[in-house]
């Protein structure tokens, strides 16, 4: 029996609703499978508990969480928080601190869905972006001065380090070897900012001369925006800085079918520290407490817990399991064209699974 232990921070908004899907599934794996158990833990760290302590989670609250196997997050941001106080009071804490330097996120279109592109199939798109997470152009570096005057003055500084570079241009490459196209594509924007991205070129070119059998390209951040519409079919893995990254699957996400069914996973490769599990789609404030979100997103991104925790079979299934039940077309939130409710959504996937059994794994 091989038991992980979760930490579940559901956050705010529509994080709450579409964590509680998550746990379905974790449960309905339980079940099938009968050699996983899961210890779940939930921390009320979000918005709210920011209005009541002034501040996104208590004194300590990182070693609290340090020695779980993962975390599952929900969403984080309420409009009555400033958005970076959200961001950069839990989730860039956890992702540094935790050393979770990888942020993947899969650009696929899943059987049942039509992409916006006219002419694209789900063989066109099926590619993988892995976004530098602790340092580039989110760190936490500036300052603001003369505020409230003429004068203003705001620096926000990039920090881009070597170190940080090559191990997640390395990951890049090693990814790459592991699939069918064995091609990497990097995003840079050297002809506009000349001092970190002719650094960041450089070590690519590094790596390219090591990694001989692998494809290589190097794209300006516009052009390679205009591809992932254009020619989304020529991608495999797309590797890009913290701030490239993060509009990149953005616009993955869009021509894939929405935020809804945008998973990610925040990984610590070396598994020294914890990694993190969650929906890009953010906490909506919009649409909270309607019952309404898309839950795939979240379900999803336990199919990519799953593969960290060397479960591939039975991340496999999940994904199988989401893909099923787009197809059939009967169960589908109202971004999907439906009327179904989170919770049902959350239950034909988890039916489909226990149809489908677990008696490979």
């Amino acid at each position: 029996m091989q038991h992980f232990s979760v930490a579940c921070i559901p956050g705010d908004g529509i994080g709450p609703e579409v964590m509680a899907e998550g746990l379905k599934v974790l449960k309905a794996i339980e079940e099938i499978h009968q050699g996983i158990r899961f210890i779940c833990d939930e921390f009320d760290w979000n918005c709210h508990y920011y209005l009541k302590h002034g501040r996104m989670m208590p004194a300590g609250g990182l070693q609290i969480i340090q020695d779980y196997d993962v975390i599952l997050l929900g969403a984080v941001g309420d409009p009555s928080v400033p958005d970076h106080i959200s961001v950069w009071d839990l989730i860039l804490p956890i992702r540094r601190t935790f050393e979770q330097y990888i942020n993947l996120r899969p650009i696929k279109l899943l059987r049942g869905i039509e992409s916006h592109l006219r002419f694209k199939s789900h063989d066109d798109l099926d590619f993988i972006v892995v976004r530098e997470n602790t340092e580039g152009e989110y760190a936490n570096m500036g300052g603001r001065i003369h505020q409230g005057t003429p004068f203003e003055l705001a620096v926000q500084n990039s920090v881009f380090t070597r170190y940080g570079i090559e191990r997640v241009i390395n990951y890049a490459f090693s990814l790459a070897e592991k699939r069918n196209k064995r091609r990497v594509t990097a995003a840079t924007k050297s002809n506009g900012i000349n001092h970190t991205m002719p650094f960041w070129d450089e070590i690519v070119k590094e790596a390219m001369a090591r990694h001989p059998e692998i494809k290589t390209d190097i794209y300006h951040i516009d052009a390679l925006a205009a591809y992932f519409i254009t020619k989304p079919e020529e991608f495999d893995v797309v590797v890009g800085t913290n701030l490239f990254g993060d509009i990149l699957t953005d616009l993955g996400a869009a021509i894939v079918g929405g935020l809804g069914l945008a998973p990610s996973g925040n990984i610590n490769p070396d598994k020294t520290y914890p990694s993190m599990f969650e929906p890009i789609h953010g906490s909506a404030p919009d649409i909270a407490g309607k019952g309404i979100a898309n839950p795939i997103a979240m379900i999803w991104s336990i199919s990519l817990m799953m593969e960290h925790l060397n479960q591939p079979k039975t991340a496999s299934l999940i994904l199988k399991a989401i893909e099923e039940v787009l197809v059939e077309g009967i169960v589908l939130t109202p971004d999907l064209g439906g009327q179904a409710s989170t919770s049902e959504l959350g239950d034909a996937v988890v039916q489909q699974l226990r149809k489908m059994s677990l008696k490979s794994i």
